[in-house]
């Protein structure tokens, strides 16, 4: 039975293994980031009901752990606290911007693989070509069509794996992408919420 020679392919070898590092580090930051996202739209009835309580003057307590539940829980202090709209309408703002900042952690790092995946590939290719061409020259009369042939495959094989690192790491920078702007629309809800619900605590 035949066995696949690492060392056959040659000078693309470190290409192939630096796309394997990237392959390892974007899988892992999908998984982390997706666990930590996957539910941040979740809970949506119970923030409401806390903001309904917040303008009526009723104590709200804040269990969740989701950037909106934070937003939620920070308003509900300043309110209590009983400062100005100006002031809790600033500071809304900047928790607000910090907390949906930190959702598309790890997206960036994705659509980086995403793009320097292939050109890793196709440098690999490119490489094992001058590499292959150069086998043959050096082969002169006993030259034939297997060497040229055996330094393609192994060339194209970088190009190969760079297509299979980087499709997978630009699915999930999308997907990514995707949960943070749920989660961005959730912070900006509940903070135009927490805003009515100061208003109408005021009136009273």
């Amino acid at each position: 039975m035949a066995s696949f020679d690492l060392s056959a392919i040659g000078i693309s070898g470190p290409i192939l293994l630096l796309l394997g590092l990237l392959s390892l580090a974007s899988v892992s930051v999908l998984v982390a980031r997706l666990l930590t996202l996957w539910s941040i739209g979740s809970e949506r009835a119970k923030r409401d009901e806390a903001l309904e309580k917040l303008a009526r003057g009723e104590a709200v307590i804040v269990s969740g752990q989701s950037p909106a539940d934070r937003i939620l829980l920070r308003a509900a202090v300043l309110i209590e606290a009983e400062v100005s709209i100006e002031v809790l309408t600033s500071e809304l703002e900047q928790r607000g911007n910090a907390e949906s900042y930190a959702l598309y952690r790890g997206v960036r790092f994705l659509e980086l693989v995403g793009m320097i995946a292939p050109l890793l590939g196709l440098l690999g290719t490119v490489l094992g070509m001058i590499q292959s061409f150069r086998s043959l020259e050096l082969a002169e009369g006993a030259a034939n069509a297997s060497i040229l042939a055996g330094g393609i495959w192994q060339a194209l094989l970088t190009t190969a794996a760079g297509l299979v690192v980087a499709i997978p790491a630009l699915v999930g920078a999308a997907i990514l992408t995707a949960r943070a702007e749920t989660g961005s629309t959730e912070i900006e809800r509940t903070m135009v919420g927490a805003l009515s619900s100061a208003s109408r605590r005021m009136k009273k």
